[in-house]
């Protein structure tokens, strides 16, 4: 049985690197050696992330020249955002990153627990913003849903057996 929440494939035209010289050229600036290594572990795998864990990853992929510095990093990331290839949320008080150049809309369950997002895609909530933009007469070009709440690994956690004393 296939999920009818799943995230669909986009097809695009550019690589992720190759959509960010571009925007880099626009900008006059070049790509660097550090800034590629980050954007190809990045992009390398699919999956939320924020600046901490990102800097934590590459200082044990990379040593000495290939080495990628906490301000390129931060900086790097900024531009990622910019330029359309990541998308910059705060959740939980802090700043998370995903993949936004060639994934679908799409929103999102966060787990106050484990901090774990879950992924899902849904036509319904996509008609009731564009019912509720064309009520205001307002052309909504995007959106961002999260639902707070607990996973079901974590409710599965938080559950004790019952105790004698419970059943009285």
């Amino acid at each position: 049985m296939s999920d009818p929440f799943a995230l669909e494939a986009v097809d695009v035209a550019l690589s992720p690197i190759e959509r960010f010289e571009e925007y880099l050229k626009s900008k006059g600036k070049r790509i660097t050696q550090p800034r590629r290594i980050l954007i190809e572990h990045v992009f390398s795998h699919h999956e939320h992330f924020d600046a901490d864990a990102l800097i934590d990853e590459l200082s044990h992929q990379s040593k000495g020249a290939d080495r990628v510095s906490r301000p390129t990093v931060y900086r790097t990331l900024n531009e990622l955002v910019e330029s359309g290839l990541l998308r910059k949320m705060e959740i939980g008080g802090r700043a998370v990153y995903e993949h936004d150049y060639g994934y679908p809309d799409h929103d999102h369950l966060y787990c106050t627990q484990c901090q774990n997002l879950i992924e899902f895609q849904s036509a319904e909530l996509k008609e009731l913003r564009d019912q509720v933009a064309r009520l205001h007469q307002f052309r909504a070009t995007g959106h961002r849903f999260i639902i707070n709440g607990v996973c079901e690994e974590c409710q599965k956690k938080s559950r004790r057996k019952k105790r004698r004393i419970d059943l009285i």
